[in-house]
């Protein structure tokens, strides 16, 4: 019996990597902006990004991307009260398929954000200098690079890719935008509420305590800050508590019942099954987790 082979069609190719970097903003950052012939996408993972294109001026939140389709003037920088934390891909890609892509800015999902995290750490395997060292503009292979680091770059990248057009694809359109005024009353209540948390890590609040705080009814106030943040009121001060602990692991300077003490915690096996809960690691797995990835990525 004689076989055929079933020759595979590929929606979408990526051709070369230019840019690759992870990096932190400081408050100050601006940038006048630019246009080169090839593919970007900037993907905000703490913060906001404040952008301009040809198209206006408008804001990336946490857990948004946006991409820039080749010769389109891109610029902006820093929001001074969430300065961003950013992962920054630039690449060559002739398929058809992109076009999906022109003056796109959208929120991620969770599968979608570990297919980037994947991404994420094969860039650290395979380029040097390291990319989260955005000065560098010339990328280049690192030498002894784990094998296949580059071809998973690219194939990650691509699934990330066909993944974003099959979700977006089949989504109900997007929900009319606010007014205006609704909408700077909306940032406002958002971003006052943020810097609330972010002062009282150390608090547990109820949904409640933020109502009667803000002196706005429950469903308004969820309502906007879901809109605003894509997460809950109290997922997002547990967020923020989680985030100041890796911080202070990281320091090295506490052990891990001093961090739970100062977060609020009432017990370090409450704070650890929230850590775990949040981030699928232990609090002693994180830290060997970064304690390896510095080791790892040291300079060439």
């Amino acid at each position: 019996m004689a076989y055929k082979r079933v020759t595979l069609h590929q929606e979408i190719v990526i051709d070369n990597i230019i840019t690759f970097h992870y990096y932190e903003l400081p408050g100050s950052y601006y940038t006048k902006g630019e246009r080169h012939d090839f593919w970007e996408f900037v993907y905000v993972d703490k913060g906001e990004l404040l952008v301009q294109t040809d198209s206006g001026k408008f804001k990336v939140q946490q857990g948004e991307i946006v991409f820039y389709k080749p010769n389109e003037f891109h610029g902006g920088g820093s929001c001074e009260l969430s300065p961003p934390n950013l992962i920054i891909v630039t690449f060559d890609c002739a398929s058809e398929a992109m076009r999906f892509f022109e003056s796109m800015k959208f929120r991620i999902n969770e599968q979608e954000r570990l297919l980037l995290t994947l991404l994420v750490n094969e860039g650290y395997n395979a380029l040097t200098p390291r990319i989260d060292k955005p000065f560098k503009r010339v990328l280049h292979k690192k030498k002894n690079a784990p094998f296949g680091s580059e071809q998973l770059i690219k194939t990650y990248l691509e699934q990330l890719l066909i993944h974003f057009i099959r979700r977006l694809s089949h989504t109900e359109s997007p929900p009319k935008l606010a007014s205006t005024t609704n909408e700077n009353m909306e940032n406002d209540l958002t971003r006052q509420m943020i810097e609330y948390m972010s002062d009282r890590l150390e608090c547990n609040f109820t949904l409640q305590h933020f109502c009667r705080h803000f002196s706005v009814g429950r469903s308004q106030l969820s309502r906007a800050f879901k809109l605003k943040t894509g997460s809950g009121v109290i997922e997002y001060f547990h967020t923020l508590k989680i985030e100041r602990a890796k911080a202070l692991i990281r320091q090295e300077s506490y052990n891990y019942t001093e961090v739970a003490e100062r977060l609020g915690y009432s017990s370090i096996h409450y704070f650890s099954r929230q850590f775990k809960r949040m981030t699928n690691m232990t609090p002693t797995e994180y830290a060997r987790s970064v304690r390896a990835r510095i080791t790892h990525h040291k300079h060439p």
